[in-house]
């Protein structure tokens, strides 16, 4: 199955109707973020603050409109176009630096300790995206393979993103009509393989690599399930959903975008 998105109930800027709560069509997440999430705002009210959220899942239109605000510079901070961002996959939130009441240093550390990396490279408040967290989870791994070189297509961010985002089930315009193929692709550099670049084209290094995963079926659906459960076998944590949980869906598994 493809990473699930589950209900989460955060502490948000935005009056909703469960006031103070995250709106529910940003409140979704993959497993491991949710626990991560908690975990943190655990960390944080122990050191006398509180964890409140401004942005957390976008969907496709969502994270265009986003997108269109930046271009017209409605808004300064820097927004990529859809198929982009951890947003789109449930693996991103930003918070309200204001309420947290811990140096921005503190809550890096707080974040990092349990699998949340900011996006800028030092802990500066202030400055643009300084509010911005990601839970790469078993995505990272996509990201150091297009840092070392081993994929050209795409920026490593972007690739790390991608796959993020498919792995939902959610289509990326780039493979527009080969979003499995690049899952395939996705999946296979994440459970160790080197297979050049994430481009949706079947060639013969993907092939070997699947031959490697002992898959042997030649129907891109059955290829995916193997895959999907191959890797809840690797990160288990991302898949796990526990009795109270509400699992929920991006609407979209791979159907025609949303624009």
């Amino acid at each position: 199955m493809p990473t699930p998105l589950l209900k989460i109930q955060i502490p948000s800027i935005y009056p909703t109707d469960n006031p103070g709560l995250l709106p529910s069509r940003m409140a979704m997440c993959t497993p491991d973020t949710k626990n991560a999430v908690f975990a943190i705002a655990s960390d944080v009210a122990a050191a006398g603050g509180k964890l409140v959220l401004t942005d957390m899942f976008r969907s496709y239109l969502m994270q265009l409109q986003s997108h269109n605000d930046f271009v017209s510079h409605k808004k300064t901070a820097f927004s990529p176009a859809p198929g982009g961002s951890l947003h789109e996959a449930g693996r991103a939130m930003d918070i309200d630096l204001n309420k947290i009441h811990v140096s921005l240093a503190q809550f890096w550390e707080i974040a990092q300790r349990h699998g949340f990396s900011p996006i800028i490279k030092a802990p500066t408040p202030g400055v643009s995206e300084s509010w911005h967290f990601d839970c790469r989870g078993s995505h990272g791994i996509v990201y150091d393979y297009y840092t070392a070189g081993k994929g050209n297509n795409m920026k490593p961010y972007a690739a790390m993103a991608a796959s993020a985002i498919l792995s939902i089930g959610v289509s990326v315009d780039q493979f527009k009509g080969k979003e499995r193929q690049a899952l395939i692709q996705s999946a296979l550099i994440r459970l160790g393989h080197d297979i050049g670049s994430i481009d949706g084209s079947i060639g013969n290094h993907t092939m070997s690599a699947l031959q490697q995963e002992g898959i042997t079926s030649t129907d891109v659906n059955s290829i995916v399930e193997a895959l999907h459960q191959k890797l809840q076998q690797k990160f288990p944590g991302e898949y796990e959903i526990k009795s109270d949980d509400v699992t929920t869906h991006a609407d979209n598994l791979f159907g025609v975008s949303e624009n």
